[in-house]
């Protein structure tokens, strides 16, 4: 068990949930909050990445990425701890229980009136299923074409916040765009430190990441742009929803992004933006929830 629970990558968790849970916020917001809604669109999202971690693992473990050149934590086929027979295993059936939870937290948000919602979000659902699986798995895989940050965009921010929202209001607000590129960008900055890490070893194994593409000083001017726009974002969100300080709360976590910038800045080896990931991340939920706070304050 301990093995797969590595594997699991749950420190991964906290990006993955932070989207989830401004949705929840937001509909708290709207007067909208529903308990269960919020509680499988957790489970759902925590199967989605789960499911991606051993998609993940099996990809660039069978294609060799994973190797000693990486610099990250060794990875579970990497390790021999689990065979690729056994990961191909997990990943049918975390897929299973993805789409288990996706059609619960569907049916039950909209019960069996709302067919064409119901249709949509389930095309989604696969979609997502999809996206976990062929981010490395496959001749095809879009991440080593340098489309993952494109996909964590659409799934981890526009996905998780405005359909995650819809979920509860049944209602669109198109100034959510706001808020859900912010939580995407984030996203996609934390995958751009483990790009910027991994490049040497990504560049021998063919693995065409963006910081592969744009070399390691383009590739922190757009890790800047990937942070400093969703402050900005924000902002523009807040303008169109005014009602007290208290939306101001979000700024207390981007101190310490900003602080993050300078150190990425200034980082030449690449071992050291691996602990930068984790801080991201959790500097990713926590922008997250003082934002959700800020708003129902």
């Amino acid at each position: 068990m301990k093995k797969w629970i590595k594997a699991a990558r749950l420190r991964t968790l906290p990006l993955s949930l932070a989207g989830i849970i401004l949705a929840g916020f937001l509909a708290a917001y709207y007067g909208k909050f529903d308990g269960i809604i919020f509680g499988l669109s957790l489970l759902t999202a925590t199967l989605f990445q789960i499911l991606s971690n051993f998609a993940n693992d099996y990809g660039d473990g069978v294609k060799g990425t994973d190797n000693e050149n990486r610099i990250g934590p060794a990875r579970a086929l990497q390790s021999g701890e689990i065979t690729p027979q056994q990961m191909k295993k997990a990943i049918y059936l975390t897929a299973g229980l993805s789409f288990i939870s996706a059609v619960a937290l569907v049916t039950y948000s909209f019960g069996f009136s709302h067919l064409i919602e119901i249709l949509i979000y389930l095309v989604l659902g696969i979609g997502a299923i999809a996206a976990a699986i062929k981010y490395t798995v496959g001749n095809k895989a879009y991440g080593y074409f340098g489309f993952g940050d494109l996909f964590v965009l659409i799934f981890f921010g526009l996905v998780s916040v405005i359909a995650g929202t819809y979920l509860y209001t049944h209602t669109w607000d198109w100034t959510l765009i706001y808020p859900a590129l912010s939580i995407g960008m984030l996203s996609m900055a934390v995958l751009n430190l483990n790009n910027m890490r991994d490049l040497e070893s990504d560049k021998l194994s063919g693995k065409n990441t963006i910081p592969v593409k744009l070399g390691l000083d383009n590739a922190k001017k757009y890790h800047i742009v990937l942070i400093v726009l969703p402050f900005f974002l924000t902002q523009a969100f807040i303008f169109h929803h005014i009602h007290s300080y208290a939306q101001l709360l979000f700024m207390l976590p981007y101190l310490f992004l900003f602080l993050h910038l300078v150190r990425v800045i200034k980082t030449r080896n690449p071992k050291d933006f691996d602990p930068e990931l984790k801080k991201v991340a959790i500097l990713t939920l926590l922008y997250a929830v003082f934002f959700g706070l800020g708003m129902i304050g």
